[in-house]
C-alpha cells in the first residue's frame, strides 16, 4: 500500500489514521446549534417555576451525552451528585432553621442537571466550530465573541487553578488541614496567583482572538461549515421522548 513518505523523526503509531495533506480530521459530534438549543431549553425549563419535575429528564440527557463521548466519570458522577443532594433535601425540610439549606440544595440540584449538558458542550465543541455555528445562525457579534471567549477561558482557568493547588501542596499549604489551620492565608495564597495568571491568560486569549479574525468584518471563511447530521436527529428525538415521559409522569401524579 503506497502512501506519503514519512517525515524525518516522525513516527506513526500502529492503528492510527493519518490525514491527507491539506485535510483536517473533524471529530463527529453534535452540531453546535443543536447543543446550544438543548442547553438553553434545559436551562429555561429547569430554572422555571415547577422545574424540579424536569430535573430527572435533564440528568438523563446529561448522562446520555456523557456516554456518547465515553466520559465515564461524568456519567457516574452526575447521578451520584444528584442522588446525594436529593437525599439531603428531605432531611433538611422538617427543620425550619435548615430551610435556607433546603432552598440552596434545590437550586444546586438544578445546576447539577444543567451542568452535565454544559460540560458536554465545553468538552466536545471547539470554539472555532461554536463561533461558526453562531455566525450561521446570524447571532449578533457581541454574543458570538462572548461565547467564544468563554469556551476558551473556562478550561484555562481550571488548568491554572490546578497548577496553583499543586504548587500550594508542594509548599505544604494545601489540603483540608491547611485550610482549617489557616483559612484566610489559604484563600489568599490561592486567589492572588490565580487572579494574576487569569489576567495573563486573558491578554493571551485576546491577542489570539484578534489574530484569528474574531470580530472582524467581513466574517472569516469557515473551513468546515456546520451541518446537521444523524447525531443531531437522535439528540432531538431523545429530548422529545424525555420531555413526553416527564409530562406523562407529571400528569399521573
Amino acid at each position: 500500500m503506497s502512501g506519503a513518505p514519512a517525515r524525518p523523526g516522525h513516527r506513526t503509531l500502529p492503528g492510527s489514521v493519518t490525514a491527507a495533506p491539506g485535510r483536517t480530521a473533524v471529530r463527529r459530534s453534535l452540531d453546535p446549534r443543536t447543543a446550544v438549543a438543548v442547553l438553553l431549553a434545559a436551562s429555561i425549563t429547569v430554572m422555571a417555576p415547577g422545574g424540579m419535575w424536569f430535573v430527572p429528564a435533564t440528568l438523563a440527557a446529561g448522562v446520555l451525552l456523557a456516554l456518547s463521548e465515553r466520559a465515564w466519570k461524568r456519567a457516574i458522577g452526575l447521578p451520584a451528585a444528584a442522588a446525594a443532594v436529593a437525599y439531603l433535601l428531605p432531611l433538611a425540610a422538617p427543620w425550619p432553621l435548615l430551610g435556607l439549606m433546603g432552598v440552596m440544595g434545590e437550586f444546586t440540584l438544578r445546576l447539577v442537571a444543567v451542568g452535565g449538558i454544559a460540560a458536554h458542550l465545553i468538552r466536545t465543541i471547539p470554539p472555532t466550530r461554536f463561533t461558526a455555528a453562531l455566525r450561521a445562525m446570524r447571532v449578533p457579534e457581541a454574543f458570538t465573541v462572548s461565547g467564544a471567549v468563554m469556551l476558551r477561558f473556562v478550561p484555562t482557568i481550571v488548568a491554572e487553578a490546578r497548577a496553583v493547588r499543586d504548587a500550594m501542596r508542594l509548599r505544604g499549604l494545601g489540603g483540608a488541614t491547611g485550610m482549617l489551620r489557616h483559612p484566610l492565608l489559604s484563600i489568599e495564597y490561592f486567589t492572588v496567583p490565580l487572579i494574576a495568571s487569569s489576567l495573563r491568560s486573558a491578554e493571551d486569549l485576546s491577542a489570539s482572538a484578534l489574530l484569528r479574525g474574531l470580530g472582524s468584518q467581513p466574517w472569516p471563511t469557515t473551513m468546515h461549515p456546520p451541518r446537521f447530521g444523524r447525531a443531531d436527529a437522535v439528540a432531538v428525538l431523545a429530548v422529545a421522548l424525555l420531555t413526553a415521559a416527564t409530562l406523562w409522569w407529571r400528569s399521573t401524579r
